[in-house]
């Protein structure tokens, strides 16, 4: 799976570089600016993910993100900002962004969030766009069964897989995802299960 990162803060960029290639299954290159980024899209893409920092030389707003959605070949752009709020975070999502991502979310959260976009789903943080710099714990309040259900889940596995694993009927495996994902406040099996690792330790 090959990356993308640009960034003009080298610290910043390095360590999340490092971070997704911890995981053995990323291969991230590197730009300091929105410019050699372009260059490095012409010269050695597509790449299953492109992360753009907001604020970095050449961005110009979401002028940058669109150019970079015109030669990513049809793959995900997703934004990385220390500063943006949940309005630039809006206009990214409108504009054909498939994430939006801030620096000060876990590791595991990020790792997560990559392999999410890459797989064609969007991503943002579990209540940043309500406002929310962290998400609550909810897990406490989930039943003995659906933190089974939940790490089925969390696993991957199919409500079939799930069922045969717990010896339970697929139609009940089907109601406890129901029932978490709005306990969670999770739109779909995978958020769900991406909110449980995000809670989880390291």
């Amino acid at each position: 799976m090959r990356i993308l990162i640009a960034d003009d803060h080298d610290l910043v960029r390095e360590m999340m570089a490092a971070f997704l290639e911890r995981d053995g299954s990323m291969q991230v290159t590197q730009s300091a600016s929105h410019d050699d980024a372009m260059r490095e899209l012409h010269r050695t893409g597509p790449f299953e993910l492109v992360l753009l920092d907001y604020l970095m030389p050449g961005m110009r707003g979401l002028q940058g993100l669109r150019q970079a959605l015109a030669r990513s070949g049809g793959n995900p752009v997703a934004l990385i900002s220390g500063t943006a709020g949940r309005g630039i975070a809006e206009e990214a999502l409108s504009a054909g962004a498939a994430g939006f991502l801030p620096k000060t979310m876990p590791v595991r959260s990020l790792v997560n969030a990559v392999k999410f976009m890459v797989m064609g789903e969007t991503y943002v943080p579990h209540g940043f766009m309500s406002g929310q710099d962290t998400p609550p714990s909810t897990l406490s309040g989930l039943t003995p069964r659906e933190r089974q259900v939940l790490e089925g889940l969390t696993y991957g596995k199919s409500n079939k897989e799930i069922a045969l694993d717990r010896g339970i009927s697929e139609v009940t495996v089907k109601l406890h995802v129901k029932t978490l994902c709005r306990k969670l406040g999770a739109r779909n099996r995978t958020q769900a299960a991406m909110m449980s690792r995000d809670q989880s330790p390291l």
